[in-house]
């Protein structure tokens, strides 16, 4: 399928103009970074890094042997002597955070390890290498070597571009090798994107024009970093999408929604585009749509996607009408229905066995994580149900208290915006703490806002760790610790299940059902009734273990294999909810009456376990004695009546008797 694009739109957008560009860079660039040869000390935040081992020396180590390039150019001409002889010996200096032109080492020439000489770039490209390194280094969001950036000076000033923004970032990419470090890739999109910044500006005025919005630009965080409308053919249709995304967008929505209602649009482009060059929006009626709903059966297997593309198209083609963006001109039978969407396949929860939890949970497993933020996730997952996107980014002080002081782990439901609270252990909350000790440590004297900073690119501990970063750190435990499945096999989970997990034992404990929706923080009980089956199928489990007998001592067979296991376990559901005896339960169908009054013990429908045995040997015992009574005082009727129930009785004792060390526990399961 072809389609129409426009050749200068790529991946950041439209090239820029470059106007008024260097008037800017020369009022933004301070005069500390307006310098042709930068040199940092070992101490910097950003551009720092090990010490030379010569006092007071304060350039960046060079070498394995821990002198900077000055004194280790010094070390090499005077023989390689011990390091520790030499560093004592060698004469001490000063040495500057920044130095200007001429400023260099006593041998001459900058150090290489510390300083970044930008003389080779023609002026306006010296500038703007300039103002990215003062981006880089106000925002100290991570270390950034010299020697990285000295590498992008060297191959800029091979080039014969004048401008960062002459060309796009891809083409810079294209041109600067198969296989570049990932530190010097970074930077140079760093250094391309604070150039374009300033050029173009933030918000939503300078991107809503573009092919390709830069959701950083517009204050948007998370992993989709770009939203592309240079895939859509058609001129208004990609001019409907951009104001759609736009309104979603301020309403609240995620950028991964925001994604797929881009993509399912996109789709949509696409095939109108195969249907015909002229396609436009008074095309668009209930009988192209079916031919779309068609398209899409074959175009995309998997029946979730299919909803996504459906229902993202229905929302747009209603949010075209209510606004009225259509000038009048889509026709009135352009209506997706409820029977539209495909039926979603109804799946039960992906729980965690408990041969597998077992594992999981080992404190020995536990322990082989070498890293405390992804072990303190692992817990909190596990013990509290958040989904990962929540627990990574917990905020520091996350432990609250009620007026009981009974403990909460506070926060931020990332699907369903909002906070939340889940009750924890004083267990955790001391690993809570212990954790909240170990990051103080690592950055003294700092406000850290969040719980599990990232370790690295991270100087002032603001930002948290990815969930990716620990769904591929999880792999690798995982791995470490063998966990495997009942057969013995290697086991690949997600993080997701322990939420199942969560939910599902929950649910087994008989923790009421409005109370687990509380502690998920589910939006409705229908997502917690999704565990619930659960409940359902284990009780069905112990009812088929427990050994039932009928008011003659005979055992009673349903069978759960059958045809009718299914039936018959959902009739002894409702029998026993509805019909439950003080001593076991009656098995007659709630539309038949019962021609045996209250006398259960001669009825043909009774059935009892061992859970009722003491109810039965104390029903003996008061028969017994209404026997005597009555034969007493020549009551022969009642005497007869009772010998009946007496005799069931003594059957039923013996019969559950006989098996009751072995039954009892499942038995009592069951009721």
């Amino acid at each position: 399928m072809s389609r129409r694009r426009n050749p200068e739109s790529a991946g950041a957008g439209q090239r820029p103009a470059l106007a008024g560009l260097l008037e800017k860079l020369l009022a933004a660039v301070r005069p500390e970074f307006r310098r042709d040869v930068l040199v940092f000390a070992a101490g910097d935040p950003v551009f720092g890094g090990t010490a030379c081992r010569v006092g007071m020396c304060g350039r960046v180590s060079f070498s394995s042997t821990g002198l900077c390039n000055a004194h280790y150019q010094r070390w090499s001409k005077q023989g390689r002597p011990a390091v520790e002889g030499f560093s004592a010996a060698a004469s001490p200096l000063t040495g500057a955070r920044l130095r200007g032109r001429g400023d260099a080492p006593a041998d001459g020439h900058p150090d290489s390890a510390s300083s970044i000489d930008l003389r080779i770039l023609p002026p306006q490209l010296r500038l703007e290498m300039q103002y990215a390194l003062q981006c880089r280094r106000d925002e100290m969001a991570g270390k950034a070597r010299p020697r990285t950036a000295q590498a992008i000076t060297r191959f800029l000033a091979r080039g014969a571009a004048r401008s960062l923004l002459d060309k796009p970032v891809q083409d810079w990419h294209r041109e600067y090798g198969a296989r570049p470090r990932s530190s010097e890739r970074g930077l140079l999109s760093y250094a391309y994107r604070a150039v374009e910044d300033l050029a173009c500006g933030h918000g939503w005025d300078a991107e809503y024009p573009r092919d390709a919005w830069r959701l950083r630009s517009l204050g948007f965080s998370g992993p989709y970093a770009t939203l592309r409308f240079d895939r859509i053919p058609q001129q208004w249709l990609k001019d409907l999408a951009k104001r759609w995304i736009r309104s979603r967008l301020l309403a609240g929505i995620s950028t991964s929604h925001a994604s797929s209602a881009v993509t399912a649009v996109t789709r949509f482009g696409q095939f109108l585009h195969a249907a015909g060059e002229d396609m436009q929006l008074s095309g668009i009626d209930r009988e192209l749509l079916e031919r779309y709903l068609a398209y899409l059966g074959a175009a995309v297997p998997g029946t979730r996607d299919r909803i996504m593309h459906v229902g993202q198209l229905n929302m747009f083609l209603q949010a075209i009408r209510r606004h009225q963006w259509d000038d009048g001109l889509l026709p009135s039978t352009a209506a997706i229905f409820r029977e539209d969407y495909p039926r979603p396949p109804e799946l039960l929860p992906r729980f965690l066995a408990e041969h597998v939890m077992a594992q999981v949970e080992d404190p020995a497993n536990l322990g082989r994580w070498k890293d405390s933020n992804w072990r303190l996730i692992t817990v909190i997952l596990i013990r509290c149900g958040l989904r990962v996107s929540s627990a990574v980014s917990l905020a520091f002080d996350c432990v609250v208290a009620d007026a009981a002081g009974a403990p909460y782990l506070r926060y931020h439901n990332t699907k369903m915006k909002r906070e939340a609270l889940v009750p924890v252990d004083d267990e955790l909350c001391q690993m809570i703490r212990d954790h909240q000790e170990q990051v103080l440590s690592h950055w003294p004297g700092r406000t850290v806002p969040v719980l599990f900073p990232r370790t690295k690119a991270n100087t002032d501990g603001s930002r948290p760790v990815g969930s990716t970063s620990y769904r591929t750190a999880l792999y690798r435990w995982l791995d470490d610790c063998d966990v495997s499945d009942e057969l013995g096999r290697s086991l690949h989970l997600t993080p997701h299940q322990w939420r199942h997990t969560l939910g599902t034992r929950l649910i087994n404990r008989d923790v009421p059902q409005h109370v687990v929706q509380k502690i998920l923080d589910h939006d409705s009980a229908q997502m917690t009734a999704h565990y619930a089956r659960l409940s359902d199928k284990t009780v069905r489990e112990h009812w088929e273990r427990a050994r039932k007998v009928s008011a003659e001592g005979q055992p009673v067979q349903i069978s759960a294999d059958g045809p009718l296991g299914d039936a018959a376990w959902t009739g002894q559901q409702l029998s026993r909810a509805t019909q439950a005896l003080p001593n076991g339960y009656c098995q007659l169908p709630m539309v038949k009456t019962c021609p045996h009054a209250n006398s259960c013990l001669t009825c043909p429908m009774f059935a009892t376990s061992a859970e009722f045995l003491p109810q039965h040997h104390a029903q003996r015992r008061a028969t017994l004695q209404i026997i005597s009574a009555a034969e007493a005082v020549g009551h022969a009727r009642v005497a007869e009546m009772n010998q009946q129930v007496a005799g069931n009785l003594e059957k039923i004792i013996a019969a559950l008797e006989d098996e009751e060390p072995h039954g009892t526990g499942a038995t009592a399961s069951a009721s």
